[in-house]
């Protein structure tokens, strides 16, 4: 009896935790798409003169304002809980929106980063205030941005210039979640950490089927 236990016990849990893991992949691999088609910001220039695009990047998007040195400890929270454990993935960048006049501030924040930080995988877009309004107006979330084009939210812009986000957010219990607090380190932590890691696996679960597909033919 013990012996047949025994066999029942080995060949019934590695297929419970096959059933567990495989659906837990299933759900991973899903972040619900709150907004289609988010412009780019074609009306913004960037410190190094190159274009900022959604399509084929996964981008998360900031909006910083005209006073950066008050978000600086956003923006070192962002590098050092999202930014630096995702920036081995070629296509994952940051953006952040500012207002022209903010470039000098941009650069210094930058070359504080970069003590610590490959930077290549950030990008600060200048615009005008109108620009930038119309640009934050197009996520089309319930948040708005302060007298200083400001807010502590962040976004995450998918491959396809999607919004993405949760259908219900039970941290702060509200029916979804469009952006994540860059000023709260348990907001990215509990968080946008995991909803990066969802997004990726999905280009990478995406990309091995592509692979496979291949193979076949």
């Amino acid at each position: 009896m013990k012996k047949f236990l025994v066999l029942g016990i080995l060949f019934i849990l590695p297929l419970v935790a096959y059933l567990f893991f495989a659906s837990g992949v299933h759900n991973f691999a899903k972040l619900p798409v709150l907004e289609i088609a988010v412009a780019d910001l074609t009306n913004f220039e960037t410190l190094t003169g190159e274009k900022i695009v959604f399509n084929d990047k996964i981008t998360v998007l900031g909006f910083f304002g005209e006073e950066l040195y008050n978000k600086e400890g956003n923006a070192f929270n962002l590098n050092h809980k999202i930014y630096k454990k995702n920036q081995g993935f070629r296509d994952f960048q940051v953006v952040i929106v500012l207002p022209y006049g903010s470039e000098k501030n941009a650069q210094e924040v930058l070359d504080k980063l970069r003590v610590t930080t490959d930077v290549s995988g950030w990008k600060f877009a200048f615009g005008t205030p109108e620009n930038i309004r119309k640009a934050f107006n197009n996520l089309k979330t319930p948040y708005s941005l302060d007298t200083k084009m400001a807010t502590n939210y962040v976004f995450i812009i998918d491959k396809e210039s999607n919004l993405r986000g949760r259908e219900e957010n039970l941290e702060k219990k509200e029916t979804k979640l469009y952006g994540y607090d860059s000023s709260s380190v348990a907001d990215l932590n509990n968080v946008m950490v995991d909803d990066v890691k969802v997004i990726l696996a999905e280009y990478r679960l995406a990309l091995k089927k592509y692979k496979a597909d291949r193979k076949e033919k």
